[in-house]
């Protein structure tokens, strides 16, 4: 087992479970299409940053994108930078954070999926008993007798986004050999413009300029570095194993978010 490539998919699974619950919070004084391109739009940035800062340096040089690779990163942007987000973001309003997080487990569970029938990946039978047991407990922890159809709205929202999620992840394990920073970044400054945009065109405006500032320092930590250090580990584990190591976020969220639900 490749410890560091693990290690790596925790980490990025750590910065990405600690966003939802900041996400949560910042709803409050913006609307979610503005939120996500604020988002991905300061991952974008800050990543752009970063590739100016590391440009040159001969012992991070990676591998640039190739013309051939761009229609992947082009439907991973697409599903994982703009539907994603957006649908998490419409669930969160509807559902409270730790609720959402435990949801967001199934985001693991489709990414294996996905990987093991529609893009053929080795099929691994105890990641497959680790993944049921997290839709078992998902589905524990969320189950409300009384719920009506009103209420299955934001969960169906967030299973969405979980799926968009996936799909992103599967699609990006097609360029991951290429430069991760440049990867994200592009993601980034493509996904948050387009979502400022119609966030723009359906009568929005831009949040407080705080919501702005944490919204952009949440988006580059929890969006943009978890996501390099997300294709960093598929190199070396596969779409499947770091989708499962990546499954650990969801809880991350969750614990972090107790204290706030319990005070609703």
């Amino acid at each position: 087992m490749n410890i560091s490539a693990v290690l790596i998919a925790i980490g990025s699974a750590v910065l990405f479970g600690l966003s939802a619950p900041v996400a949560k919070i910042l709803l409050d004084t913006s609307d979610p299409w503005m939120l996500a391109g604020i988002l991905y739009g300061g991952a974008g940035i800050g990543l752009l940053a970063v590739h100016l800062a590391i440009r040159g340096i001969g012992a991070l040089a990676e591998a640039r994108l190739t013309r051939r690779e761009l229609p992947w990163l082009a439907a991973a942007v697409l599903s994982g930078g703009v539907v994603g987000p957006v649908l998490l973001l419409v669930g969160l309003v509807r559902v409270n954070a730790s609720a959402a997080s435990l949801l967001l487990t199934l985001e693991g569970v489709l990414t294996a999926l996905l990987a093991w029938f529609v893009f053929k990946e080795n099929f691994d039978r105890r990641i497959a008993l680790g993944m049921l047991s997290i839709v078992a407990g998902a589905v524990v922890l969320n189950w409300r007798s009384d719920a009506t159809v009103g209420d299955l709205i934001g969960p169906a929202a967030i299973v969405g986004a979980c799926l968009a999620w996936a799909l992103d992840n599967n699609l990006t394990r097609k360029v991951s050999l290429s430069d991760p920073v440049q990867i994200a970044m592009i993601k980034g400054l493509v996904a948050g413009p387009v979502s400022l945009a119609i966030g723009y065109a359906t009568g929005n405006a831009m949040p407080p300029p705080a919501t702005v500032g944490l919204g952009a320092l949440t988006g580059f930590l929890g969006y943009g570095v978890s996501l390099v250090l997300f294709v960093l580990a598929l190199r070396h584990l596969g779409t499947a194993r770091t989708g499962a190591y990546f499954s650990i976020a969801p809880f991350i969220g969750a614990v972090v978010s107790i204290p706030s639900s319990a005070s609703q």
